[in-house]
């Protein structure tokens, strides 16, 4: 297979679904040459899971690391524009070439397997081979959802990392912050360290019983980082840059002062509060607490200026606390129709607004690009955020390039 004819027929597997559970996953990497867990022994392997900062916390990570002079392996999802963003090797996207050789091999080795591997445990499957040919020293391992049950999971961690837990992904996760806390704190393995950000008492409870069971050392990081700069912005980056700090001396990796401060100053995450230009901000807030979180960092970079936001929310969210949370820096909102199935129709989101904040004005409009257009037209700033789906979308017309839906069509 080509590149494309590749992402073809991996996009083909999201008809699988979501199943979370190892099997799959440890019966690829046993079968796949040269991705398996144990070939991450000579590697240090850090593995992030939690609901909000986990991308910021990765790519801090891998910054620093980088800077250190290590060879840097860097997992992460979703994608914004090309799947090639998900597997990076010192901050390289894995290359088109690579993908399709890679694909193509997998394809071959699971065609009559019954559970089919799903998408995700075999973009998994794929990135661990990729970092075992490249030879990297370092792994950062972002999980797709949850923890225990992930794909990421069915790899030997060198330190666990848990960023904030909240609600999100309540219909495979549950509905209760304990519950959703089991799932993550399912990353703790036997006698590994564990890193974790400030969280919910009934979070916090979780997080100590299952490192108590697994004999792992725990440590709660409670300062913010402020002796460097950070490039992303918002106080909460501040946390994100202790919890990265912490969990590579945790793994006994040597990180000079100077080389933090250069990683931490120079580190890109695309779609978190990035400023794309004096005009516009793309932010992929897709949860209550990460909407909270972006109107806060508004706040902090703009005052009491307000915002015309650009919205969409996929359907599984909490529409109503997304937008309760945006309400307060909104002077109104434009409802684009996105390019992902699972989007909340914008009539459907128009309600929601409706109902909670009836003084706002909003439009609707069926493209994304009609509706960056037209804010472009406005005076003030743009806010464009609710799902990373949209932020992909959005940077991609920005950018002029092809989105992710129509990488694998060309």
């Amino acid at each position: 297979m080509n590149y494309r004819e590749a992402l073809a027929w991996l996009y083909a597997t999201q008809r699988f679904g979501i199943k979370l559970g190892l099997e799959n996953i440890e019966r690829l990497l046993a079968a796949l040459p040269g991705s398996g867990s144990e070939t991450a022994a000579p590697c240090k392997v850090i593995h992030v899971a939690g609901t909000n900062g986990k991308g910021s916390v990765c790519a801090m990570i891998e910054a620093i690391a980088r800077a250190a002079g290590y060879r840097t392996g860097l997992f992460t999802s979703p994608h914004l524009i090309s799947f090639r963003e998900r597997i990076l090797v010192n901050g390289e996207m894995i290359s088109e070439d690579e993908v399709a050789g890679g694909l193509t091999e997998i394809r071959e080795l699971i065609g009559d397997w019954d559970p089919h591997p799903t998408f995700f445990e075999i973009a998994t499957a794929l990135a661990l081979q990729h970092f075992q040919k490249t030879r990297c020293e370092i792994l950062v391992l972002e999980t797709g959802m949850g923890g225990r049950l992930d794909a990421t999971n069915a790899v030997q961690s060198s330190v666990s990392v848990i960023t904030p837990i909240d609600f999100d992904h309540e219909k495979w996760l549950g509905h209760s912050i304990d519950q959703i806390a089991k799932e993550k704190a399912g990353i703790i393995k036997p006698r590994t360290p564990v890193i974790s950000a400030p969280q919910r008492p009934e979070a916090e409870v979780i997080i100590r019983q299952r490192a108590e069971e697994c004999d792992a050392p725990l440590q709660f990081v409670n300062d913010p980082w402020t002796k460097t700069r950070i490039a992303l912005r918002g106080d909460h980056q501040k946390m994100n840059a202790a919890l990265a700090i912490a969990a590579l001396q945790a793994t006994d990796i040597k990180v000079s002062d100077d080389a933090t401060a250069r990683g931490l100053s120079s580190v890109e995450w695309s779609a978190r509060f990035q400023i794309w230009n004096e005009h516009i901000v793309i932010d992929g807030a897709h949860n209550p607490a990460s909407a909270r979180i972006l109107a806060q960092t508004w706040r902090e970079e703009f005052g009491d200026e307000h915002a015309t936001i650009l919205l969409a929310i996929l359907r599984d969210k909490n529409a109503a606390e997304i937008v309760q949370a945006f309400a307060p820096i909104a002077t109104r909102f434009v409802l684009p129709q996105i390019r992902s199935e699972r989007a909340l129709p914008p009539n459907e989101l128009a309600e929601v607004l409706s109902a909670i904040t009836p003084s706002l004005p909003y439009s609707i409009t069926p493209f994304v690009a009609e509706a960056i257009s037209a804010a472009q037209r406005t005076s003030e700033r743009v806010l464009i955020t609710g799902s990373l789906h949209f932020a992909g979308e959005a940077l991609a017309f920005l950018r002029g390039e092809p989105n992710a839906l129509e990488e694998c069509a060309q």
